[in-house]
């Protein structure tokens, strides 16, 4: 990883983006990712993708996707005194919410408030307490009142995000919110730079999409595949590292962190898409993990690959510990695996892959 490469992972990942407000993130994602390929586009909500144009005449469509958006709040209600009562944005985990400071994306700009947590000495039956409901949260921002929250730029419907930025931990990990998904994100534009210092074009062209709203449903991830209906696509999320105490792993398989990528198997990943990720990783000599997915996978593969009349898509997936929390952690040996191995597999595609089930 360049140091250039570096600083805009740290900015990406410091730049609030929850879903449905994803254009401060997607603006600094398009800035970047412009500088390798032929072109940059979005549509109307805000999902951006970048091409490399293959060098055929009628080059096969590959596409590599990631999410753009985090989780977060958003502002439900205001008292006459001042306190902001709120709702999720996607699966954020109320549990570790009390006691945090969040950055509310106000009309005035950028305002800071805390989670309210009522201390320990004063709370009733803290012998039997559970997680709270999300209503039963609140922001305080300093205010007196419901006016002072309104001068402030605050009104129903701003969104809010852990105000948790990103930092290095231990030799090779990083930590910090929205690592879910926006390092996603980096890894498809760092695909683009590497793709884009070949001496020669690749037989097939390759677009890096970077979705909105997949926090609730793979909104943006459908659209774009509905209108760009790739020849094949390659879809990178994160998935849960179980190598940490009390996961059993007898429910929810094996992941490592600092294991390599994991690939899914079964539901929406095709099985042809899979053996190839294989092959690359196998020709590589890549650490490699693997996932089963007998519904559904939980990511934008789900809504990617039945567009229209179907796109053979796969799930390559980053081992993160800690999902949806503020101290989400990656290994930085995965991410330069995943990055080797979509390059490896956008340089294995020619004109004569289908990608089809024979029968």
């Amino acid at each position: 990883m360049t140091a250039a490469s570096k600083t805009f992972l740290f900015d990406l990942l410091s730049t609030p983006s929850p879903t449905g407000f994803e254009v401060r993130g997607q603006r600094k994602w398009a800035g970047y990712v412009g500088k390798f390929a032929d072109r940059v586009e979005s549509d109307a909500y805000g999902t951006a993708w970048a091409t490399l144009d293959g060098k055929g005449k009628k080059p096969k469509k590959i596409m590599f996707e990631a999410h753009a958006d985090e989780i977060g709040y958003m502002v439900k209600y205001i008292s006459k005194e001042g306190f902001i009562s709120v709702d999720r944005v996607g699966g954020s985990d109320v549990a570790t919410a009390r006691g945090r400071r969040v950055d509310i994306l106000g009309d005035k700009g950028t305002v800071r408030g805390i989670i309210g947590n009522i201390a320990i000495h004063i709370r009733e039956d803290r012998d039997n307490e559970k997680a709270p409901k999300v209503h039963e949260l609140w922001i305080d921002i300093g205010a007196r009142s419901a006016g002072e929250v309104s001068d402030a730029g605050i009104r129903v419907g701003h969104p809010a995000v852990y105000s948790d930025t990103v930092e290095e931990i231990g030799a090779h990990r990083l930590v910090g919110r929205a690592l879910d998904n926006r390092i996603g994100g980096f890894i498809i534009a760092e695909v683009i730079a590497h793709l884009s210092q070949r001496k020669t074009r690749l037989p097939a062209s390759v677009m890096a999409v970077n979705a909105v709203q997949e926090e609730i449903g793979g909104n943006g991830a459908k659209m774009a595949a509905h209108r760009l209906m790739p020849d094949v696509a390659i879809v990178l999320d994160v998935t849960h590292a179980t190598d940490t105490p009390n996961v059993d792993v007898k429910k929810h398989g094996e992941v490592t962190l600092g294991g390599g990528p994991s690939l899914t198997h079964g539901s929406a990943n095709h099985p042809e898409v899979v053996k190839r990720l294989m092959a690359v990783a196998e020709e590589k000599k890549m650490l490699i993990q693997h996932e089963s997915s007998s519904r559904f996978t939980g990511t934008d593969t789900d809504v990617i690959f039945t567009q229209q009349h179907g796109i053979p898509s796969a799930l390559v997936s980053l081992p993160l510990r800690y999902m949806h929390s503020v101290v989400e952690m990656a290994d930085l040996r995965d991410v330069e695996q995943v990055i080797e191995l979509l390059v490896g597999f956008a340089e294995s595609v020619t004109d004569k892959d289908a990608f089809r089930v024979e029968l």
